[in-house]
C-alpha cells in the first residue's frame, strides 16, 4: 500500500466528524448523489470526477450553490483514489466500470458506495467480494430499497410467515422505453475522455447512443433493463425469499421487439430461476403493457438521458403512464404486492387484507441508504451495511444469469461456484476480455 493509501486507510472517523467524500461519475445518477451528499451533515464533498468536462463544471456550480464551497476536480478516477484527503468515494459510473472502480478504490484505502448493479458480470462480483474482505473496506451497493422503512417492515413480515411459505417471488420491470433510433459514429466531442469512458470495454469510435444513459442498451457497457431498473426488483425478490444463494437452474427468453434501432439488449425478457421448493420469476417489458396484481402504474418520466417521445406526441398535460415497477410474493397462505407506493398482503380463500404499509411522503430512501453507509464508515462494521457486497453481488448475478441464458438461447443448469453443467459457451460469459490497462 502506498503512502497516500496508507494515510487514508489510517484515518479514524470521530462520531461527529464529517466523511470527506468524492463523487466519481457525474451524469444523471451522479448528479443525484451530489444533491444528497452535499446536504447531509455527515459528509463533505471534496472531490468531483468525470470524463466529461461539462459534467464537472455543472457539478461544481451545484456544489457551490448547496454548500458555498467548491471541490477538487478530476478527470481520471485514479487521481481521486490517490488523494489522501479523500476518505470515501461514491461511484456512479456506467455498469462496465462498477467493479474495477470499486476495486481500485478499496485497494487505495477508500470506502465505497457503488451504484447498482454491483458488477457488470459474475466474475467481477466475486473479485469485489474478495477485495472487500482483504482490504476491510466498507462497500455498500446502491439498492436503496433496503433502507426504506416500510419495505424493511414488509419484508420482515413476509420472512416471518405473513403469507405462509413463499413458493414464488416475482419481479416486475414494466418501464416504458421508446426507440433509441440510429446514429452514426463521429469524432469524439471536445472535453470528453472517450478512452477513459470505455475503460474495460472494447475500443470503439465515439457514438452518441453509446454515451449518455443509452449505454445501458449495449452489451459492451450495459446489461439491459434487467440490470438497470430490474436489479432493484430482483434484489427485493431475493430479500423476500431470505436472500438465497445460487439457483439450480436459470432460463430467460424474449427479444428486442417492435423497434428497428441500434439497441442490442432485449426490451422484453422473461426469466425463471429454480430454487429447491420455490422459484423466482422476473419480467422486463419496455413496450406498452397493462397492470398486474395491485402494483400501481406511475406517471414518473423515464430516467434522465433516456430517449423521450416527441413533445408533440406527449403533451405535459397528458403524461404517459410509463412505469409499473414492483414485486409480487405468493405463499402457501396468501399473497402480497410491493411497489414504491406501498405494500399490501392478502390471506386465505377470502383474500382478506392482513397488512398494509404506505410509503412515507417526503422520505428519501437513497439519503437513508447513504447515511447507513456513512455510519458504517465511522463504525467500521460491515455487518451494519444494509446492502453490503456479499448480498448485492448475488442479486446482480441473477441479472447476469438471465442475460447469459438469453444470449446462448437455452436453459442453464448450475452447480455452486457458479458453474454451468456441460456448457462451455455459457461459462465464457461469466467474465469478459478486458482492454489493458483496465483489467479486473
Amino acid at each position: 500500500m502506498g503512502a497516500a493509501a496508507a494515510a487514508s486507510a489510517m484515518r479514524v472517523q470521530g462520531a461527529n466528524e464529517r466523511v470527506n467524500l468524492a463523487i466519481v461519475g457525474l451524469g444523471g445518477r451522479g448528479s443525484a448523489h451530489l444533491g444528497i451528499y452535499s446536504k447531509l451533515a455527515e459528509a463533505k464533498v471534496v472531490g468531483l470526477c468525470d470524463v466529461n468536462q461539462a459534467a464537472r463544471e455543472k457539478s461544481q456550480a451545484t456544489l457551490l450553490k448547496n454548500t458555498g464551497e467548491k471541490a477538487k476536480e478530476f478527470e481520471d478516477m485514479r487521481q481521486v483514489f490517490a488523494d489522501p484527503t479523500v476518505d470515501a468515494v461514491s461511484i456512479a459510473v456506467p455498469n462496465h466500470w462498477h467493479a474495477l472502480a470499486a476495486i481500485w478504490a478499496m485497494k487505495a484505502g477508500k470506502d465505497v458506495y457503488g451504484e447498482k448493479p454491483a458488477c457488470y458480470n459474475i466474475y467481477e462480483g466475486q473479485k469485489m467480494v474478495q477485495v472487500a474482505a482483504e482490504t476491510k473496506r466498507m462497500l455498500q451497493i446502491g439498492s436503496q430499497h433496503r433502507s426504506n422503512p416500510f419495505k424493511m417492515r414488509a419484508i420482515a413480515a413476509i420472512q416471518g410467515g405473513l403469507i405462509g411459505k413463499v413458493y414464488q417471488a416475482k419481479g416486475l420491470c414494466y418501464k416504458r422505453r421508446v426507440s433509441i433510433g440510429h446514429k452514426p459514429d463521429t469524432d469524439t466531442p471536445p472535453g470528453i475522455n472517450w478512452d477513459m469512458f470505455l475503460g474495460p470495454a472494447p475500443l470503439r469510435k465515439f457514438n452518441e447512443l453509446r454515451f449518455r444513459y443509452n449505454w445501458h442498451w449495449f452489451w459492451d457497457t450495459g446489461n439491459g433493463d434487467i440490470g438497470n431498473q430490474g436489479v432493484h426488483e430482483l434484489g427485493i425478490a431475493r430479500w423476500g425469499m431470505g436472500d438465497p444463494q445460487w439457483p439450480t437452474a436459470a432460463y430467460a427468453h424474449g427479444g428486442k421487439f417492435a423497434y428497428d434501432d441500434d439497441q442490442e439488449t432485449p426490451n422484453t425478457l422473461t426469466a425463471n430461476f429454480d430454487f429447491p421448493g420455490r422459484e423466482l420469476v422476473f419480467e422486463v417489458r419496455g413496450l406498452l403493457t397493462g397492470a398486474e396484481g395491485t402494483v400501481p402504474r406511475g406517471r414518473r418520466p423515464m430516467a434522465p438521458g433516456a430517449a423521450q417521445p416527441p413533445e408533440s406526441t406527449t403533451p405535459k398535460s397528458a403524461a404517459p403512464l410509463n412505469i409499473m415497477v414492483g414485486n409480487l410474493f405468493y405463499g402457501t397462505e396468501g399473497w402480497a404486492a410491493m411497489s414504491d407506493e406501498g405494500f399490501q398482503a392478502f390471506k386465505g380463500e377470502s383474500n382478506e387484507l392482513v397488512m398494509e404499509e404506505k410509503a412515507e411522503r417526503g422520505l428519501d430512501p437513497t439519503g437513508l441508504h447513504m447515511q447507513n453507509f456513512l455510519a458504517a464508515v465511522k463504525s467500521r462494521k460491515a455487518q451494519d451495511l444494509h446492502d453490503e457486497i456479499n448480498i448485492a453481488y448475488l442479486s446482480a448475478s441473477m441479472c447476469h444469469l438471465a442475460n447469459i441464458s438469453y444470449r446462448v438461447g437455452r436453459k442453464l443448469t448450475l452447480q455452486a461456484g457458479p458453474k454451468f453443467v456441460n456448457d462451455a459457451e455459457a461459462m465464457k460469459l461469466l467474465t469478459r476480455d478486458y482492454r489493458k490497462p483496465y483489467t479486473v
